[in-house]
């Protein structure tokens, strides 16, 4: 989608600027009351509360609001990574005159803060010298409490990625249950979700002018807490919209235009049932209408947190329902009780256009962590200083993203003025620059000013993903705004190379050749990763991402550009584990793949069930919400459990000798033992005569039972290692060598 269709009703920056200020921007944003006396501060009107810390760069998201509302006249301190344990940290700036902030940063903080496996993390990549520990769980709750017990009486405002995945009642991993809105837990007074400056500023706005925020309730981008819905607005049952059970067709508001994209054919079509709706029909965009269109001032009444807490059946229903919902051209409220509290979540935002986003981009950063973290290092700020993030959104859909659920499928992209002028600021400015560009890219590579051909399809199109199953014949493939841009970027003086280190969305990429052969010829840095995650039908459709034929398709294009080119040139490929819908058998195949194609993994992740994403829904229900919901609908494997969980990661990385023992054991359970053995076409070798007598004096080569446990085969093979054969000794290097980097090539 492009964003230029979807105009709000009032400008990024129309509201008059706060007490009529015109300040010059901060060199950094106040962290302490010494800043403030500098700035001639007496107080702050806004505070911002993180839990990263602060690096004044537009890739932070704590930069970027505090910035936003600077613009706007608004005296805006951070107080980043407090000590939560009790309110003082929260009040050493003061009592702010209008709201306080919240956020847990740029990552939900129990994924910040765990792996997959549920372990905590000792390293945090936002935290100077990568020290762990200095974020709460919960971080968003834990916040907003200390904020209230500060000062009572000064409104919260919770925003970021982990207020915006959690603003419903969702399935939380960690805890393995489903949680109630995280504005309910919180006590927040209003909820933010998105990409937020436009409502922000709405907020702020209304703040000032002395409007309580119990009665902001109607602004886009937002949730709040009702007694009952908003007057003057019609409600929908949710089963009205998405009967369990059976697919209704949306209602057809002008029968006289055909526009096929906007049916709810998305994923239906690998589904034995066929898909009965019909095609939706739509005005021009923006167009005046007298007759009123049908999602305006509709609500969705959903199930209760009560029932989709008690029944995954209704949980499934209720995600399908949500992400039907994201468009912001028709997207309706939703609206969940819990309890005797309605939970009351407003259509999203309209996008920024590119005047709007430039604008974002284009405040006085300055690019580095704040001075108070001294020589400190912060990973996650070196990995991304010297790349320029040109979009948002992403349309892909994958189902375990969690792109989508934030940033939207609109794609938000700023001019190349704009991206040129912030690669001359990175020459000019940032310390330690040597003229190279490590990303030009965003949530993927090349998406960059790709959009909808039928603005009509565009503002009433509710397909979970532009790509899936096939490409939408609606969508423009062409990336020649792309190569433009690319090629403009690498004329500018100092620039030695601009590398691509985004995620090319490679199905979309062969659709272009110019594209591939562009960046495969001035881009790629030696290695270029991509994303198949998988190599089965099973799993590829749970994750709604193509098959393994556009991958070869790229592939033999990568090949050929890179030797017409005289490049030696590798693809990574990353691939994910224990996904819902995997089968043992399917993570064999992919590990044979692997072996017959000379990739040896060091690195996998297994899945990680974000909140509110579609494939965790699949994990906690077993449901596909993909499809209908009903009691005779698809019911999907899940891997649970920590013992199947490890088997599947450990099947990816079959070269390690650790993990022959498990690989062993299902590859007999699956009849596949002539995959045991030396030869070529073997996955992993047959025991060993020194660990079958290790097995046997330790009892656990009974029939029946697993040969080895979980360690013993990286144990017994360390401390048999010394007179072993040559051919073991070089499989122990070829380990140590492949584990100093992400993937071993053979």
């Amino acid at each position: 989608m492009s964003v230029d269709l979807l105009q709000a009703d009032r400008p990024l920056f129309s509201y008059p600027t706060f007490k009529q200020r015109a300040e010059k921007p901060a060199p950094f944003l106040p962290m302490s009351r010494k800043e403030m006396k500098q700035l001639g501060w007496d107080s702050c009107d806004v505070i911002i509360v993180v839990g990263d810390a602060y690096v004044d760069h537009p890739s932070f998201g704590m930069a970027v609001i505090g910035r936003t509302l600077e613009a706007q006249g608004y005296r805006v301190g951070i107080i980043a990574q407090p000590d939560w344990h009790s309110k003082d940290a929260f009040m050493k700036l003061g009592k702010p005159n209008l709201f306080f902030g919240v956020s847990a940063g740029n990552m939900d903080s129990m994924i910040n803060r765990y792996t997959a496996e549920r372990r905590m993390r000792h390293d945090d990549a936002y935290t100077p010298n990568n020290e762990g520990g200095k974020r709460p769980d919960r971080a968003v709750l834990a916040y907003t409490q200390r904020c209230k017990e500060a000062y009572k009486d000064v409104p919260v405002v919770i925003g970021g990625i982990e207020a915006s995945l959690r603003r419903i009642a969702h399935y939380d991993y960690w805890s393995d249950k489903v949680r109630h809105s995280v504005l309910l837990d919180s006590k927040a007074d209003i909820l933010l979700y998105g990409n937020a400056e436009r409502p922000l500023l709405e907020v702020a706005h209304r703040i000032s002018l002395g409007e309580p925020v119990k009665e902001m309730l109607d602004i886009r981008g937002t949730a709040v807490l009702t007694k009952q819905a908003l007057p003057g607005w019609d409600g929908l049952d949710s089963q009205q919209v998405d009967q369990i059970g059976k697919i209704d067709p949306i209602i057809n508001p002008y029968a006289d235009i055909n526009v096929a994209c906007a049916t709810q054919k998305i994923a239906d079509q690998s589904s034995q049932s066929q898909d009965t709706s019909q095609p939706i029909t739509v005005l021009p965009p923006m167009a005046k209408s007298h007759k009123k269109k049908p999602w305006e001032n509709t609500y969705i009444q959903m199930p209760s947190f009560e029932k989709v807490r008690d029944d995954k059946m209704l949980y499934a229903h209720t995600s399908r329902i949500l992400h039907q919902e994201t468009n912001p051209g028709c997207a309706r409220a939703l609206a969940q009780y819990h309890g005797q509290r309605l939970l009351w979540v407003n259509p999203p935002a309209y996008p920024l256009t590119t005047e709007e986003i430039d604008a974002v981009f284009g405040f006085e950063y300055q690019r580095v962590p704040h001075p108070s973290y001294g020589d400190a290092k912060i990973p996650a700020y070196d990995m991304i200083r010297f790349s320029v993030n040109i979009m948002r959104g992403c349309f892909g859909g994958c189902t375990f993203c969690s792109i989508t659920e934030h940033e939207g499928r609109v794609i938000q992209s700023r001019s190349e003025d704009s991206i040129v002028k912030e690669i001359e600021t990175i020459r000019d400015k940032v310390p330690g620059f040597t003229g190279v560009i490590s990303d030009l890219g965003g949530p993927t590579a090349n998406m960059y000013r790709l959009k909808c051909k039928s603005p009509k399809a565009e503002q009433t199109c509710r397909r979970l993903s532009c790509v899936y199953p096939d490409i939408c014949h609606h969508m423009s493939t062409d990336h020649q705004h792309t190569i433009g841009l690319y090629r403009r970027a690498r004329k500018l003086t100092g620039i030695k190379k601009i590398l691509i280190a985004s995620g090319v969305r490679y199905d979309i990429a062969v659709e272009d050749p110019r594209y591939v052969k562009e960046l495969v010829e001035h881009h790629v840095g030696g290695y270029l990763k991509i994303a198949p995650e998988h190599t089965e039908k099973g799993p590829l459709d749970k994750m709604m991402k193509p098959t393994m034929t556009s991958y070869e398709a790229f592939k033999q294009m990568f090949e050929k550009y890179s030797k017409a080119a005289n490049k030696k040139q590798f693809l990574i490929p990353y691939f994910i584990s224990a996904h819902p819908g995997t089968t043992d058998q399917d993570m064999i195949n992919l590990a044979r793949w692997l072996k017959e194609n000379n990739f040896k993994l060091d690195q996998v992740q297994n899945f990680y069930p974000s909140p509110m994403a579609n494939a965790t829904t699949m994990y906690h229900t077993g449901k596909n919400p993909l499809h209908k919901v009903g009691t005779n609908s698809e019911k999907v494997l899940i891997t649970k459990g920590a013992r199947q969980r490890r088997l599947h990661k450990a099947i990816l990385r079959y070269h390690v000798p650790e993990n022959w023992p498990q690989i062993r054991e299902v590859l007999k359970k699956l009849k596949l033992e002539h995959l045991i053995g030396r030869s070529a076409n073997c996955l992993v070798p047959a025991e060993s005569r020194d660990e079958l007598k290790a097995a046997a004096k330790q009892g656990t080569n009974k029939p029946g039972k697993p040969a080895l446990s979980r360690h013993t085969g990286l144990d017994q093979f360390k401390s048999h290692k010394k007179g072993k054969s040559t051919a073991k000794k070089r499989l122990v290097t070829k380990d140590k060598v492949g584990s100093t980097r992400k993937i071993k090539l053979g």
